[in-house]
């Protein structure tokens, strides 16, 4: 099971300890998103090397191919993808109800789109191949349990952000009722377990509530009464203006049990980790980093630079001067570029490579500034270098 440590504070934002019987994880975290099982272009010897301890990878993709059954013949996730760090599974939500657009209400019409929701679950369509599928929260608990993960996720709707009120007070009640149901499922799966001399995994409810100040804290308190071992706010950027977000995160964060890991779910860009980290958030996940760095866009302690632009065909610099990661030790901006021009995998591998280890080493710089009490600092510092752009 995991336990949380918390070793310091800053204002609101908390320096802390996950252990579990993989190790421990050194909080406030970035989760790198191995989607299918692998974070893309990489090895997991190439996560242990950055100081990455722990990685999200998704239900509904891995439910979907190659299926839980056969992961779990193999011995469960961490044997299948030869990784030794923890594991978080999302719960598959967001992935169903992003599929389509949200025509079905709380009676379980089905909308113009491929999910239909009810009381029971949500019938949906495979983007793979148009085969009908279910997902309940026991079905959404019994696949994460089969994929051996160390966290799982409760199965919850996300609603857009800006949806209206009363479409999001309808999902809200239902969204708690399935965390009974998850919870349930959890506990009766985790003695399976125990039963088969399996370690256990510890379960995180999720508070949605869209930016509504009161539903907000009607599903924090909700979930918080089921003392699970985690907690997550759900819900954060999909739709809203990032200032939209960061005062919702700040609102809410605090209000989430002091004693547990708080997780802020798909969220996001630099400037967002900081935000989430000075309103007490310990875990953050986005396919952000690793998605731009496959588009050629990079990560750096002055800005983002665009590695396709002709400016850099000729630039000898390493992406970044100040960064120590292996990309930018050995090759060149002019190099990057040319293997982004040629569509070499080289170049995605190196561009993840970077943008990766500058997320971790942002976590990491935010953990010191918090143990000597100048997080507040530290954040100021990184914005005005991140905003001061480029020197090209």
């Amino acid at each position: 099971m995991i336990r949380h440590h918390l070793l310091a504070v800053d204002g609101a934002a908390r320096r802390g300890r996950l252990e579990s019987g993989r190790g421990a994880v050194e909080t406030p975290a970035f989760m790198p998103v191995g989607t299918a099982a692998t974070v893309k272009t990489l090895e997991p010897r190439d996560l242990e090397a950055m100081g990455a301890r722990i990685v999200l990878a998704n239900t509904y993709h891995l439910f979907l191919r190659p299926g839980h059954g056969l992961i779990e013949r193999r011995g469960g996730l961490h044997r299948f993808m030869a990784w030794s760090g923890l594991v978080l599974t999302d719960s598959g939500g967001y992935q169903v109800f992003s599929l389509g657009e949200r025509g079905a209400g709380a009676g379980g019409r089905a909308g113009p789109g491929l999910v239909r929701i009810a009381e029971e679950g949500v019938t949906f369509r495979s983007h793979l191949d148009g085969s009908r599928q279910f997902l309940s929260p026991e079905r959404a608990i019994e696949v994460q349990l089969a994929l051996g993960a160390d966290v799982i996720m409760a199965f919850d709707e996300c609603p857009p952000a800006l949806a209206d009120r009363a479409y999001h007070e309808a999902s809200l009640d239902r969204t708690q009722r399935w965390l009974v149901r998850c919870r349930d499922a959890w506990r009766a799966g985790s003695e399976r377990r125990a039963g088969e001399g399996l370690a256990p995994c510890a379960l995180f409810g999720i508070a949605q509530g869209g930016l509504f100040p009161d539903l907000r804290a009607r599903a924090i308190d909700a979930a918080a009464a089921l003392d699970l071992p985690g907690y997550a706010l759900g819900g954060y950027a999909v739709g809203e203006e990032p200032a939209a977000m960061w005062e919702g995160v700040a609102r809410d964060a605090p209000l989430l049990p002091a004693d547990r890991p708080r997780y802020l779910m798909g969220v996001g860009t630099p400037e967002d980790l900081l935000a989430g980290v000075a309103a007490g958030i310990d875990l953050f996940d986005c396919v952000l980093p690793t998605r731009c760095a496959r588009n050629g866009l990079l990560f750096t302690s002055r800005g983002k630079l665009t590695i396709r632009n002709a400016r850099f065909a000729e630039d000898d610099r390493p992406v970044d001067p100040a960064c120590g990661c292996p990309t930018c030790r050995t090759f060149s901006r002019a190099y990057l570029r040319h293997l982004f021009r040629a569509d070499e995998i080289l170049g995605l591998r190196a561009n993840t490579v970077h943008n990766l280890h500058f997320y971790l080493d942002l976590m990491a710089g935010a953990r010191a500034a918090i143990e000597e009490g100048r997080f507040a600092a530290y954040r100021r510092e990184r914005l005005a270098a991140l905003a001061a752009g480029i020197d090209a």
